[in-house]
């Protein structure tokens, strides 16, 4: 304790400099806040602290360092209270009280739910399908959620709430088809503007695995997936004419990359049956050409359908899954980033992807400016919106989430017999 020290025998600054150099340090407790601030003030007082010079200010404040244990900025706080008030006390005030917590346990619950039904979608879209449950379909559980921001929602993500309830390719083969114009699609901002591509299901000791084909417009972003056994004209041409004349739009144009499964007579006869006028390649060194269909490839196919071998023998019940369960979910139920092209000072392209222009493609497909007059002959948006707005988001990715878990489950059991 300080009083027991008898600090009061030392009168002069040569006996704190001696009991300074003479002593180790002190390890006792001090007695407490306000004992210990009415001591400095009488020592700072008692030696009149603001006469002394530099050297000797320096000494004093080592002493009150050594005897109280405050750190040095600790003590210059308190000596500058003194200074300008002649006295040092506590200016504490009382402990503030803490931040009521807007988002409770149910709504974290809530997000994970709806994470664990659409696949972990990335916080924008999340977000979109929060505000779509409550504002669209009513859900009154999501009415906090509907109003979150990306951070909170990140950090919800990361509560241990959250933490508690919560796969080789093949590589096409280039091959030089004078087929197909040798450019990028310039849809002006209509629909009916198709990127195709494939995503091989991988090969395992020696079975040869299937193929999604997948079709993306470029301007809704409206998606449709089917798989095949293999790709040859005699299982790809059904699939491709099936998911060709899915889209609720009049198809214009039909981009590939520059695989020989697309590029040849056999394909190109079938988009001119098809009334589709324009077939257009990639071109070289232009990795952008088909990058919205291998995004999605990433994004969609890889995520709802994995990377694991799914022998060819079985592309018959994953092509119904992936066009009555996937693609429509897709199309009404997934919300989608669409970007907003500016022009800077360079003449130089740059797209913004603003949270305000998310929306599922369907959504896009009626926000065109005259809308009706892309879709097909015998098609309305009546029709439509009875599909889209039928279920609600959660519902409807709960439905595809039990169907996948039904087709896997009938793969794997076809694989692996009981004995």
């Amino acid at each position: 304790m300080i009083v027991t020290l008898r600090t009061e025998g030392l009168q002069s600054l040569d006996q704190i400099r001696a009991f300074l150099e003479g002593s180790a340090a002190l390890g006792f407790e001090p007695p407490g806040r306000e004992a210990v601030y009415g001591w400095v003030t009488a020592e700072l007082r008692r030696f009149g602290y603001a006469r002394l010079g530099k050297a000797d200010k320096g000494l004093l404040r080592q002493y009150l360092a050594k005897v109280t244990g405050l750190s040095r900025a600790q003590l210059t706080r308190l000596i500058g209270q003194f200074i300008e008030h002649g006295t040092i006390r506590d200016r504490r005030g009382r402990p503030a009280k803490p931040f009521a917590r807007r988002y409770t346990a149910e709504d974290v619950r809530l997000l994970a739910e709806i994470d664990s039904l659409h696949g972990t979608l990335s916080g924008p879209a999340t977000r979109k399908l929060c505000e779509r449950a409550w504002h669209r379909f009513g859900d009154a559980r999501y009415q906090r959620l509907a109003g979150i921001s990306n951070g909170h929602l990140y950090n919800l993500r990361r509560r241990p709430g959250y933490k508690d309830l919560r796969g080789t390719f093949t590589k096409t083969r280039p091959n030089s088809v004078q087929i197909g114009q040798r450019r990028k699609p310039r849809p002006d901002g209509q629909p009916g503007f198709l990127r195709v591509d494939s995503v091989h299901q991988g090969d395992l000791d020696g079975i040869k695995g299937l193929y999604h084909i997948n079709l993306v417009d470029e301007v809704t972003q409206l998606q449709f997936i089917g798989s095949v056994e293999r790709l040859s004209d005699l299982f790809l041409l059904p699939v491709l004419e099936d998911l060709s004349t899915a889209f609720p739009v009049v198809v214009q144009g039909f981009h590939a990359d520059n695989g020989s499964e697309y590029i040849n007579h056999r394909v190109a006869d079938m988009l001119a049956k098809l009334h589709i006028q324009q077939f257009t390649k990639s071109r070289a060194r232009r990795t952008n050409d088909n990058a919205l269909v291998e995004s999605k490839n990433g994004s969609v196919v890889r995520k709802h359908l994995g990377y694991a071998h799914i022998p060819a023998r079985f592309a018959e019940a994953v092509n119904h899954f992936a066009q009555h369960q996937l693609s429509p979910y897709l199309n009404f139920h997934r919300p989608c980033f669409f970007p907003t092209e500016q022009v800077d000072a360079r003449g130089r392209v740059r797209k913004h992807f603003r949270y305000s222009d998310m929306m599922t493609p369907y959504e896009k497909l009626e926000s065109l400016p005259g809308s009706a007059t892309f879709l097909k002959p015998g098609t309305t948006f009546k029709q439509l919106d009875a599909i889209a707005y039928a279920i609600s988001d959660n519902e409807a990715a709960r439905r595809l989430n039990q169907a996948r878990k039904e087709l896997f489950q009938t793969i794997n059991n076809a694989q692996n017999p009981a004995a």
